[in-house]
């Protein structure tokens, strides 16, 4: 797991530098990692989302999927309906903390090629996802 993670800048800074957990939008929809492809898209679908953060029985965040992903899993020759989200997490390490920089945490998306950051206190919960704006 890869943690992205500045020093706490003063709030008074330039708003580029203001921290993430100012920008991220709610955690959404966590679900457990033993949950099936087809009930993963089935809630995504309920709550009109287009990721889930994956979490495992302690509620530690594992990973995040989106609709994509799904889709393509269950799209494949290779797919049953016993593949479990725990089965297809591929690296969806990289999280970062509520004090990162707006900034920081947006180049680092860019640079990984992540269209959504999970934060995560330091315990691991998660507390929301920072997404890029299109």
């Amino acid at each position: 797991m890869t943690l992205i993670q500045a020093q706490p800048r003063p709030a008074g800074a330039n708003p580029a530098h203001r921290p993430v957990v100012r920008a991220m939008d709610a955690a959404g929809p966590q679900v457990c990692d033993d949950m099936s492809v087809e009930v993963a898209l089935a809630v995504m679908a309920a709550a009109r989302t287009g990721r889930l953060v994956v979490c495992d029985q302690d509620g530690q965040r594992t990973g995040l999927v989106t609709r994509a992903e799904l889709a393509v899993v269950r799209d494949s020759s290779a797919y049953t309906d016993r593949v479990r989200l725990r089965d297809i997490l591929g690296d969806h390490g990289s999280i970062t903390s509520p004090v990162t920089g707006a900034a920081e945490a947006e180049h680092a998306m860019r640079h990984l090629r992540l269209g959504a950051l999970p934060v995560a206190d330091e315990q691991g919960s998660a507390l929301g996802v920072l997404a890029l704006s299109r």
